[in-house]
């Protein structure tokens, strides 16, 4: 009976999540060319608020509806800038603004990132890139975003000098093919040549706009994973060697942690979130508690009361020098320690202490990738680690 009721739960939290995914959230009409710019008053990642008056002066205002976790708008990121560096000394005002309520935004839907849209993630993804325009925050109320009709991110809207909308749609036709039609460049050209804009509308793509009535089905993922089925094995340090060689085709993350462990406890729950988030493109977490046998009955009520339902285990010897020598031998035996292994077992991050966790997430994009493109690996780890290298000089 109780396992027929927990059944019957499970299939109406995923009818609960599917009717979610599958409601239509708030239907906007993007503003029609010829539409004057509605105006706006949002805080900006400069510490300033924006206003549609500050930019009076320009001959073409550019507004480009952007976002954090968007894969398709972190394919533009590289596109905006330099649409910013080839015509700001031009007369041209380029911003973006970020529409989207980030309590409406699932984990799985922050699998190609380690940023949400918060206002303080903003600030931190716009440092990343050298964001040099200004970077705006509408997910609060999202009345920006409903005035200019907003579908997804990116959605871009160019005005001319009496701030008329004269081009409405996408950057250009691909995020990460080979692009045949340059419509917000070649919308900016015409304008400075006082010419009619020759493409003024074109299909939008990327994700859709996160309303904030879409945090209805967050709650309902959340509750769906929290169903999910938690359990403890054992391993021994042969299986622990096993592990870290990582014959599967996933990215594996290995995390050795214990009940008794006060910062071992207190991340836990971020491995769980990163699970959540990127467990959908081939990337899993282990945990193996190091937890003598007779507390495993503490082990397994903590990874109850946290949904860990990953694969864990519970380390079946004493010998901790074993597991050492097994596992990684480049961690010197505190805990919590935790690692990244590619398939192959080239281990591509590792850490003994507490975890930064935009640190960890930032390894796990790098390898999996931050956009639709095939997957760059331990290339893209190469990349990340000699930019933090030049960063620093």
């Amino acid at each position: 009976m109780l396992q027929a009721r927990s059944t019957c739960v499970a299939i109406l939290l995923l009818a609960a999540l599917l009717l979610c995914q599958r409601a239509s959230a708030l239907e906007v009409t993007p503003l029609d060319i010829g539409k004057p710019a509605p105006d706006f008053n949002l805080p900006g990642v400069d510490g300033k608020n924006h206003r549609l008056a500050d930019f009076a002066s320009a001959k073409v205002l550019v507004v480009i509806f952007t976002c954090n976790h968007c894969p398709t708008a972190q394919a533009y990121d590289s596109r905006i800038i330099n649409l910013y560096d080839d015509f700001h000394d031009k007369g041209v005002a380029l911003i973006a603004i970020n529409p989207n309520d980030p309590q409406a935004i699932r984990l799985d839907e922050l699998g190609y990132t380690e940023y949400s849209d918060t206002f303080d993630e903003m600030n931190l993804r716009a440092k990343d890139r050298g964001f040099q325009f200004p970077y705006l925050y509408d997910g609060q109320t999202q009345s920006v975003a409903k005035a200019y009709g907003v579908l997804a991110t990116p959605h871009v809207f160019i005005f001319d000098s009496k701030r008329l909308l004269q081009y409405e749609g996408a950057i250009d036709d691909s995020d990460i093919h080979e692009v045949h039609h340059h419509y917000a460049r070649d919308a900016i050209e015409a304008l400075l040549a006082n010419k009619p804009v020759a493409v003024p509308k074109s299909h939008v793509f990327g994700c859709s706009t996160k309303w904030a009535d879409k945090g209805v089905g967050v709650k309902a993922a959340l509750a769906k994973w929290d169903q999910e089925p938690v359990s403890l094995g054992t391993i021994d340090a042969a299986g622990a060697k096993k592990l870290a060689a990582n014959d599967s085709q996933n990215l594996r993350l290995i995390n050795v942690w214990a009940t008794w462990c006060g910062p071992c406890e207190a991340e836990i729950p971020e491995f769980v979130q990163m699970q959540h988030m990127y467990g959908h493109r081939g990337f899993e977490v282990i945990t193996i508690s190091m937890d003598e046998a007779t507390d495993e009955d503490r082990a397994i009520k903590f990874l109850k009361e946290h949904h860990v339902s990953g694969t864990n285990f519970l380390y079946s010897s004493t010998n901790r020098d074993a597991l050492i020598s097994a596992l990684d031998a480049k961690w010197e035996g505190p805990l919590p320690h935790a690692m990244l292994v590619a398939p192959g077992g080239q281990v591509i991050y590792r850490r003994t202490g507490a975890i930064d966790p935009i640190e960890v997430k930032k390894y796990i994009v790098a390898y999996l990738g931050r956009t639709y493109a095939p997957s760059p690996g331990v290339k893209g780890v190469a990349a990340l680690n000699k930019a933090a290298k030049t960063s620093q000089k």
